[in-house]
């Protein structure tokens, strides 16, 4: 079993595309670290996250970004 971090987004802007851009992210996660279902799973549900914070269907955001995410950098800054 493996757990992700609980996220607290106060501005949530748009719930359309969520469910894809989890689903989305977890192929991704599940093709780039196969061995590691737990670091696929915290790449989804970061992607998910940042997805709720953008207007429209798509997740706009780079892989870059959702590892920020991940890796604890909860600012919402995004660098580009």
């Amino acid at each position: 079993m493996h757990t992700a971090p609980v996220y607290d987004i106060t501005h949530i802007i748009d719930h359309v595309g969520g469910g894809d851009s989890f689903a989305g992210g977890l192929i991704y996660g599940l093709l780039n670290w196969p061995g590691d279902h737990g670091k696929a799973l915290r790449f989804a549900t970061a992607a998910l996250c940042l997805k709720h914070t953008i207007y429209g269907d798509f997740n706009r955001v780079a892989v870059k970004e959702v590892e920020n995410l991940m890796e604890g950098d909860a600012s919402g800054r995004v660098n580009r």
